[in-house]
């Protein structure tokens, strides 16, 4: 399916980024997997995947900082000679109402999860448009279209990207480059399961489908996005939700 492809994964070591860089990579993709912290789990995530054949490699840098954006993608590049993918997935919260919510946890969060992915966007497009190809997923979420109480920093960085996402996909049009949009809801991650019950319970509920999405649904889609077959897709938004939006 994929010939020597290099994809390079923010936040590609936990949770949705672990299930995109394990099915790339199961998939003959080579991965570069960033991450910010968790230097043990994403060590033991190369260890697993390398032992079953695949070119994994992890990088730690924050994608809120360019220099460590740069230095990430020079890493990639000395190690694989290119980067064919880009998903920018990495992200954070800092939930609180806008009357609680102070300028450091706005900022913080629009700095991570919208400036990190204009960032590595940045830091690996001219070596995309020099190659006349490229693939941009950028890894938005439910949220940033429908709003949540206590989360507006976070659903105004999510809705930030598809802005982010259809311009550069304009701009981007004639150079070989596409970009989309990948938007998840309630997906049975580590951060999603240690909610409350009683909270969790009432989010299922609000699903029509009444459960949780599972990680690797989320990387089968970004996994089509980036195939071959799917050169005349881009500036497109794909949601993952069972519905909730609807």
């Amino acid at each position: 399916m994929f010939d020597g492809h290099v994809a390079l994964i923010t936040g590609g070591t936990r949770g949705i980024g672990a299930a995109i860089t394990t099915m790339l990579a199961k998939n003959g993709v080579r991965v570069a997997a960033g991450y910010s912290k968790g230097q043990d789990a994403a060590e033991a995530l190369q260890k697993k995947l390398t032992a079953g054949g695949a070119q994994v490699s992890v990088h730690q840098g924050r994608v809120d900082q360019m220099d460590d954006c740069a230095r990430v993608t020079a890493e990639v590049l000395a190690r694989f000679g290119r980067i064919d993918f880009l998903v920018n997935n990495a992200g954070i919260t800092v939930d609180k109402t806008v009357r609680k919510m102070t300028a450091d946890d706005w900022q913080n969060v629009l700095n991570v999860n919208l400036f990190g992915a204009f960032a590595m966007t940045k830091a690996v497009l001219e070596h995309m448009i020099e190659r006349g190809s490229g693939r941009i997923i950028n890894i938005s979420s439910v949220i940033g279209e429908t709003g949540n109480v206590g989360q507006a920093n976070y659903a105004a960085s999510k809705a930030g990207m598809v802005g982010f996402s259809k311009s550069l996909a304009l701009e981007m049009s004639r150079r070989g480059i596409t970009v989309n949009v990948v938007a998840p809801g309630f997906i049975g991650t580590e951060m999603v399961e240690q909610m409350p019950k009683a909270a969790l319970d009432a989010v299922v509920e609000k699903i029509p489908l009444r459960r949780l999405g599972r990680p690797d649904e989320v990387a089968r889609v970004v996994q089509f996005l980036l195939e071959d077959e799917s050169s005349y897709i881009t500036g497109a938004v794909y949601t993952i939700n069972g519905g909730l939006d609807m």
